[in-house]
């Protein structure tokens, strides 16, 4: 049996308008999806489309400055396929797999038009590997040089305005390290941690060029809806004081209205799978709950931006 850890995972600091939501379990694995408008508002669910396989524990991020990448994960056995996202959120069909098939994973967009999955958990090893996507939304096989701590259920965002940054995740411990993600796709050695250790939480961009990671878990009954501000030079701040929403799991967050952001679904202490929402805005404040919650609950999927 695998374990349900996600890694949730988004694309960053583009200016893009709009996000996407997508997959997940319900329970039941997915491939529905709910788009985010450049206002933070969450559309109702779309059915996936002929060709697009439900998956979890997959990973997002954007490419070529206004498309997006759904990839790796699980559909019921583990998986590298991935999902390209059109400048207008439609999820094409599967295209075969390249690189390390992987779950609980994590993305981000680095280079200003490119992106890169990383880490993951394929039974029965913990991996660094990293395969980087390119301006075109091609996924290059997996890269030689591989540093960092082998992990699973980590986040990545991008920061500064090109640079990108991959942090926390489960190994043989919670984690709260880093590793920095050049303008070339070249990841980093380890930075000692910052903030909580924990997993199963959600990062994305905000302020332009600035990140945040959210949200998380870290063991029975841990539950947390700490977050932790990212610098334009990529370093990570202490637990926010101000702690506000839901705390919850395996949810995802991607980036809106040019500098805001949004954290998404999941599931709570109760292991009540949830839509709800927090907006972030351009400084970095995570609002309560939004009080409609929109879409299908669930956890175990990813996020991004687009256009």
């Amino acid at each position: 049996m695998f374990p349900i850890i996600p890694a949730n995972s988004v694309t960053a600091a583009s200016g893009n308008d709009e996000g996407i939501f997508g997959f997940g379990h319900i329970p039941g694995i997915t491939a529905i999806t709910n788009l985010v408008s450049n206002a933070g508002v969450v559309a109702t669910d779309t059915a996936g489309a002929a060709g697009v396989v439900g998956k979890y524990t997959h990973a997002a991020c954007e490419f070529g400055g206004d498309k997006a990448i759904f990839g790796f994960g699980h559909t019921g056995s583990i998986t590298a396929a991935t999902n390209l996202v059109s400048n207008t959120g439609v999820i094409a069909s599967d295209t075969a797999g390249v690189g390390t098939a992987r779950y609980t994973i994590a993305a981000c967009s680095y280079g200003e038009d490119k992106g890169i999955f990383g880490f993951g958990y394929a039974t029965p090893s913990l991996l660094s590997v990293t395969n980087l996507v390119s301006n075109a939304g091609v996924v290059a096989s997996d890269q030689a040089a591989v540093t960092g701590t082998a992990r699973y259920g980590l986040t990545g965002c991008e920061f500064g305005s090109d640079q990108a940054i991959f942090g926390y995740g489960l190994g043989a411990s919670y984690y709260s390290i880093t590793n920095l993600v050049s303008n070339a796709g070249v990841v980093a050695t380890d930075t000692a941690g910052v903030g909580t250790a924990r997993s199963q939480l959600g990062g994305c961009s905000y302020g332009g060029d600035k990140g945040i990671f959210g949200f998380g878990y870290f063991g029975d009954p841990a539950h947390t809806a700490v977050t932790n501000l990212v610098s334009n030079t990529g370093v990570v701040s202490s637990d926010q004081a101000a702690v506000t929403g839901t705390a919850r799991r395996r949810g995802a967050a991607c980036e809106f209205g040019g500098d805001q952001a949004i954290f998404g679904f999941g599931i709570n202490g109760s292991d009540v799978n949830v839509s709800i929402t927090n907006l972030v805005s351009n400084t970095g404040v995570v609002a309560s709950d939004q009080a409609a919650e929109t879409g299908t609950g669930r956890q175990g999927l990813a996020a991004c931006s687009f256009n």
